[in-house]
């Protein structure tokens, strides 16, 4: 390296970090012995012997199948169409509820308006209990889709456990994308069930969205019922939509139990959209034994989360890092939601929730901690951040200066992990490695089970030089297929034309010695 690290984790939190516990159980449960601290070798091994590694992290965070997999791999274990623990049934939404207590808290929320508030783990399995209710009186079964034009609120996090729990396919988008923008992502999958707001606040106004909800309805044949979360009045008046209810005359008298439908690995879990180069936004079909396997990784090993943290991303329901943060829900930490402006009144919003809700990790974008630095925003100043031991980036490449101003004016003890990954992936390959120092300017490492490389432009090798990123192995979390296209062709050519059999990205990396 040509300076010295920015920051260094101490022995005592490598020590405590489940990527230190993993490696001891990998040498005690399997006889695998990776040196100690040397995540490199950690990294090799694991795309090396790919069954190995994947079956280890299988059993070590405790995925419960309902049908146990043959293995790891069926017949097919090339890309695309990679076959994963065939045999094996599951619910994602049955690891984010196992083993709860019902008084501990899962959610903390809070929005432009309104102020920090906190809901249970029992409360959130009633709600999302009500909701699957109401989705199955409505006759929304396994395969199904269900659209939602939800803000980043509670309601949203519910509903989607609630789809997953019977099967039903998620998708979401964000209220302040206009009518045609959703229009263009919801056709293409023909939900049945549609779940809006009448409005949402940012920048301090408040915004009317029952007309394009209104318009949504028409270019959305399909949906047979529009459930409205109220948010800007307590009782609007959906008069102008069609077939159309308040949550909570939805939802009453349906409470029941939160049952969870066993599900083939690769059943749809969501829809998220990546637009392309021309026409329609690729509709990106992941499914519930990829994604839960994923996310457990990450958020166990890469993230490092522990009972007792709370862990906040600003975003919202049309970009792929809710559903990242969703997945902090499989892990015993808990989840802080925002929904707003980052920026008003000032970017000290965000700093002040850090405070208010005892944040642990607080994820952001590059181009936030950018204009935080251009602002002069001073996070510790005359705030109580002893609990934020971890700062996460994502979005663009944080610049070297980004990373100074966090070490100066966030905290000197602070995990800085940038990460990089996709929509289409909806994880990280490259980030946060609890265990390594932080260098300025430069992504940690590579992630476990992701077979990153550089290319040049003969499909060759880099290290020391830019180079198109690539994936020369699968991931359990690679879309399942694309919606509606039936041959394949289109994901064919969005991922695998320029070099066979090898996952092309659409971005540059440069792999350092």
């Amino acid at each position: 390296m040509s300076e010295e690290p920015l920051w260094t984790p101490s022995a005592q939190r490598i020590e405590r970090a489940t990527l230190t516990r993993f490696v001891r159980w990998l040498a005690d449960e399997r006889g695998i012995t990776v040196p100690a601290g040397d995540y490199a070798a950690l990294w090799q091994w694991s795309v090396d012997e790919p069954e190995a590694f994947w079956s280890a992290l299988w059993t070590f965070a405790g995925v419960r199948a309902h049908t146990e997999p043959t293995g790891v791999f069926g017949e097919r274990r090339a890309m695309p169409g990679t076959e994963w623990f065939p045999g094996a049934t599951l619910n994602y939404a049955e690891h984010a509820f196992r083993d709860r207590d019902p008084e501990a808290i899962a959610i903390r929320h809070a929005a432009e308006g309104r102020p920090l508030a906190e809901l249970s783990w029992g409360g959130l399995e009633e709600l999302s209990g009500a909701i699957a209710a109401a989705l199955r009186a409505e006759g929304v079964g396994a395969g199904d889709r269900v659209a939602a034009y939800l803000p980043n609120a509670p309601e949203a996090v519910a509903a989607f456990l609630a789809c997953a729990s019977i099967g039903a396919i998620w998708s979401s988008c964000s209220p302040d994308f206009g009518a045609h923008g959703v229009a263009d992502r919801f056709a293409q999958i023909e939900p049945s069930v549609l779940l809006c707001v009448d409005g949402y606040r940012y920048n301090g106004r408040d915004f009317d969205r029952l007309d394009a909800v209104a318009e949504l309805q028409r270019q959305l044949p399909t949906v047979r019922r529009t459930v409205v979360v109220p948010t800007l009045a307590p009782r609007p008046a959906v008069t102008r939509l069609r077939e159309a209810v308040l949550l909570d005359d939805w939802l009453a008298g349906r409470a029941a139990p939160l049952t969870f439908a066993p599900l083939p690995f690769d059943h749809p879990l969501w829809i998220l959209y990546s637009s392309g180069t021309t026409g329609r936004p690729k509709a990106i079909v992941q499914g519930h034994g990829g994604i839960l396997v994923e996310q457990l990784k990450m958020g166990h090993l890469h993230l490092d989360l522990h009972a007792g943290d709370r862990v906040f991303w600003f975003t919202t329901t049309g970009w792929m890092m809710w559903n990242f943060l969703v997945g902090v829900l499989l892990t015993e930490a808990s989840i802080v939601l925002y929904d707003g402006s980052p920026g008003h009144p000032t970017l000290d919003v965000l700093w002040d929730l850090a405070q208010e809700a005892g944040i642990t990790t607080f994820g952001t974008s590059a181009s936030y901690l950018a204009s935080c630095l251009k602002a002069g925003i001073e996070p510790a100043a005359g705030r109580d951040l002893s609990r934020l031991r971890a700062v996460g980036s994502t979005g663009s490449p944080l610049s070297p200066e980004g990373f100074g101003w966090v070490y100066e004016h966030v905290g000197a003890d602070t995990w800085l992990f940038s990460t990089s990954g996709g929509t289409d992936v909806c994880t990280a390959f490259v980030g946060g490695v609890p265990t390594l120092p932080v260098y300025r300017g430069e992504l940690q490492a590579r992630a476990l089970g992701a077979r990153v490389e550089a290319y040049d432009e003969d499909g060759k090798p880099l290290v020391g030089a830019v180079g198109e990123l690539v994936l020369t192995a699968p991931l359990p979390s690679m879309p399942l297929f694309l919606w509606g296209d039936d041959d394949g062709s289109r994901y064919h050519e969005a991922y695998f034309d320029r070099y066979p059999g090898v996952w092309r990205h659409g971005d540059w990396i440069e792999l350092t010695e």
